[in-house]
């Protein structure tokens, strides 16, 4: 199979063999690092999920539902165990309390 191509000012060039080894290994490093980057993302959205519940646990704040936040933000912190990625089939955040 021939080596893919490259540019040079305007004139295609077919890549060495070094630099098409070269090639297919970072986008094989970029393949493999897809489950890191899908659980990044997850964890990310969830982080931003849990700080807009924050203010929930401040001995200020008197809430009736109480055990119910508690309850959510711990859904939140466990949903990696079970998830690693928010494209994984049957994926959803827990429900916010009202």
């Amino acid at each position: 199979m021939a080596n893919r191509i490259k540019t040079v000012n305007g004139v295609d060039i077919e890549l060495t063999d070094k630099e098409q080894a070269e090639l297919e290994a970072r986008e094989k490093a970029w393949t493999d690092g897809q489950a890191d980057r899908d659980l990044a993302e997850l964890r990310e959205q969830r982080n931003i999920l849990i700080a807009e519940t924050d203010w929930t646990q401040s001995r200020d704040v008197t809430l009736s539902k109480d055990a119910d936040w508690k309850t959510y933000r711990q859904e939140l912190r466990d949903i990696t165990k079970t998830f690693k990625s928010v494209g994984d089939k049957d994926f959803k955040f827990p429900t916010k309390p009202s």
